[in-house]
């Protein structure tokens, strides 16, 4: 998952192979789930959620939940390995192994997929787009490439989510965010984007020497950020909640943000996917090619 443990699973992007975690817990995610599995005598699908948390300098695993069934992950992993995954494991409730059906080794793809949730929050106008624990997607799209960047800016583009080439990028964090979004800011600014911000943040990115334009809160009277939205002059947002409901200050932004379709993204870790996919797309041009072609060579 690219989100944190605590946004619910199917309103997560999610990439495979991983593309952020080292192979020690790769490994061990690998041996807990086979424990798992055969401690529960599991015969057929299981589903597991693990969450890696940074203790005393190291990943630490633990599990969230395990279910003995398919989860909604099932379609996206068949497209992205090409194993399918429901025959295989109907096959084997019924008896027959999966080295009877050909199956003798764990499928690593070559490339990269990336699957992105779809939202309807553009039919529901002032709705908060705040992700929780709570699904609210309706859908899915998945981006496939060589790379984990190109992949997630094709998701993005799948999903409605246009990810812009230059522009105005507001940027407001929640406190506990504040310093890992100086990095990327600085990144933002290197592509040439500008950048808007509120005080709190906007004093925060001057002082590591980064150019950024203050402006008002709604609060604070005009101009502020609701008129710099309807007046078309922003490309991006990148907002992370520090209250959530659409009535909040910063849930009238983002509402306001997805009315008028620009792109909102309210996690740390989306918008670290958001710029590395930026940067991608200034040296690789997206390009098309069939998910069979991928595997039949065609």
């Amino acid at each position: 998952h690219i989100e944190e443990a605590g946004v619910h699973s199917g309103d997560s992007a999610c990439a495979l192979p991983p593309y952020s975690l080292q192979g020690p817990i790769v490994h061990e995610i690998r041996e807990a789930t086979h424990a798992m599995a055969r401690e529960l005598k599991v015969i057929g699908l299981m589903n597991v959620q693990f969450a890696i948390q940074r203790e005393e300098g190291r990943p630490k695993l633990y599990v969230l939940e395990v279910n003995p069934r398919a989860s909604r992950t099932v379609p996206f992993v068949s497209k992205a390995t090409n194993m399918p995954l429901a025959k295989a494991a109907a096959k084997v409730m019924v008896g027959v192994s999966l080295a009877d059906q050909g199956y003798d080794r764990e499928p690593i793809p070559a490339h990269v997929s990336v699957k992105e949730a779809v939202f309807p929050f553009a039919k529901f106008a002032g709705v908060d787009v705040v992700l929780g624990p709570e699904m609210r997607s309706t859908g899915e799209v998945m981006g496939v490439s060589e790379r984990f960047s190109i992949a997630f800016a094709k998701s993005q583009l799948a999903a409605g989510q246009n990810l812009p080439e230059g522009g105005r990028v507001f940027i407001s964090v929640a406190e506990r965010n504040k310093w890992h979004v100086v990095g990327l800011a600085g990144r933002l600014r290197k592509l040439g984007y500008e950048l808007i911000a509120t005080r709190g943040t906007a004093t925060l990115l001057k002082q590591a020497g980064i150019e950024v334009s203050e402006i008002k809160k709604l609060h604070e009277g005009n101009p502020n950020l609701l008129d710099v939205i309807a007046n078309g002059e922003l490309s991006l947002v990148i907002n992370t909640p520090s209250g959530k409901g659409a009535r909040t200050d910063e849930g009238r932004i983002r509402a306001a943000a997805v009315s008028h379709r620009i792109p909102c993204i309210t996690t740390v870790q989306a918008a670290e996917a958001a710029v590395l996919a930026m940067e991608a797309m200034r040296e690789e041009e997206l390009s098309v090619q069939s998910v069979q072609s991928r595997f039949l060579g065609k």
